[in-house]
């Protein structure tokens, strides 16, 4: 499952060269080369002057949230439609999982990095849409199912690392690129709370903030030390709980320290950013759209990213890499043929990159160059760090993040008995949700 920051970038630095030209099929199909058939997506016109109503729902926050929003304005003010749009934030995987037991989903919305594991029966091809033959090599991968087909539009790539105030670390006299492995980083940690600074910073309040934290470290734990990988037993229906056990030891241990924020409970999304913008905080959990976020607050604030510490010396640092705002229809809309109007929309050059420099990200769309400032300079500098992708997508079943966010305030909260009770629960867990 490996895949280089390197060839993300290099896709990226080719975009003004691609702009031109059309790309080639398809290269990952099984059969050889030749691109997959997918199902044909019908267009019926929409009646002249009637009034259409689309519902559009996302669960991306802050500045993407925003992008989104500002381009269905767009949409709306060009075509005389409406559009309901939705960003429910923290409870929209639960939403998502309510619609989908009665078959009644919004019009588009965005898959959080499940369109085919997930969404895929609920979604319509996107295959023979004019966007499809811009999507990039780099996501066509991880948005299309066994068959070949893709379901949505991917707005951009995601490329994730820790978050970090420049000036904080500098003041401590702390170099990013030495913090090889968590000991490492717990050691910065104990060095900017002797300074009177919150280490890392959570919002617990928004309970996926939590999910973060360990979405971001079990793979170093997990997968990322290919001599000691347990990828293969994951996949195979088995979770190897001492594991487990053992990063829930840690967030207890840096709670005990001291290096959250004291708040942690009940801070939330936006409590992250004001704290990262202003050097309340040294680390956060997020991407690179976390430094957009926090620019938001204050213009002024130097940011940056690293790769992920390892767990063991004999690792080393990663990177995340996955969908992160993709867009789809769903299969039984009432309003296909404005649904389909809206993801041309979307994809067009102008709009997907307000949309993806919004976001901190490179375009998933080769027609499409992004000017993302400082944040390109980090991509630069990482890559040729490994990357993996989001542990809860690849290597849980579906509906294990709620139990991450569970277990992990009970830790945070200094539950007696949560550290085991973490590791029993998810393992739990993962044998029901993988044998359903």
């Amino acid at each position: 499952m490996k895949k280089t920051l390197s060839l993300v970038l290099t896709a990226a630095l080719s975009l003004s060269l691609l702009s031109a030209c059309t790309p080639a099929a398809d290269p990952q199909p099984s059969s050889g080369g030749a691109k997959p058939s997918a199902p044909t997506v019908s267009t019926p016109a929409t009646p002249s002057g009637e009034k259409v109503e689309l519902t559009f729902m996302t669960n991306v926050v802050g500045e993407k949230a925003a992008a989104l929003e500002s381009a269905l304005k767009g949409f709306e003010a060009e075509t005389g439609y409406t559009v309901e749009f939705s960003a429910p934030g923290d409870s929209y995987e639960e939403l998502m999982k309510t619609k989908m037991s009665s078959n009644e989903l919004p019009d588009v919305f965005t898959t959080h990095g499940w369109s085919v594991a997930r969404y895929s029966e609920y979604l319509m091809p996107v295959n023979d849409m004019e966007f499809a033959g811009r999507i990039s090599d780099q996501i066509k991968p991880v948005i299309t199912d066994s068959e070949g087909n893709m379901f949505v539009l991917p707005i951009d790539i995601d490329i994730a690392g820790i978050v970090y105030n420049v000036d904080v670390l500098a003041d401590n006299n702390i170099d990013p690129d030495s913090l090889k492995t968590w000991d490492d980083f717990a050691a910065a940690c104990a060095v900017i709370k002797a300074a009177g600074v919150s280490p890392m910073h959570i919002g617990g309040k928004d309970t996926w903030t939590i999910g973060q934290f360990f979405d971001w470290v079990a793979p170093s734990f997990y997968v990322t030390d290919e001599s000691a990988s347990k990828a293969a037993d994951l996949k195979a229906g088995k979770f190897d709980v001492p594991t487990w056990t053992e990063i829930a030891q840690m967030m207890a241990d840096w709670t005990a320290a001291g290096y959250f924020n004291p708040d942690v409970l009940t801070a939330d999304y936006n409590s992250d950013m004001e704290a990262l913008a202003t050097g309340k905080t040294a680390f956060c959990f997020y991407g690179p759209s976390a430094i957009m976020d926090a620019k938001g607050v204050n213009a002024d604030a130097s940011l940056g990213m690293m790769p992920i510490p390892a767990a063991s010396d004999g690792d080393a640092p990663s990177l995340i890499a996955g969908e992160d705002i993709a867009v789809g229809i769903w299969k039984d809309t009432k309003n296909a043929a404005a649904a389909q109007e809206l993801l041309n929309y979307l994809a067009r050059p102008e709009v997907a990159g307000a949309i993806a420099k919004a976001a901190g990200n490179s375009s998933g769309l080769t027609d499409v160059d992004v000017e993302l400032g400082d944040i390109k300079t980090y991509f630069d500098k990482y890559k040729s760090v490994e990357t993996f992708p989001y542990f809860d997508r690849e290597y849980l079943p579906s509906g294990m993040w709620d139990v991450m966010c569970a277990t992990g305030a009970e830790i945070l909260a200094q539950k007696s008995g949560a550290v085991e009770d973490a590791g029993k629960i998810m393992e739990q867990s993962f044998l029901d949700k993988y044998a359903g």
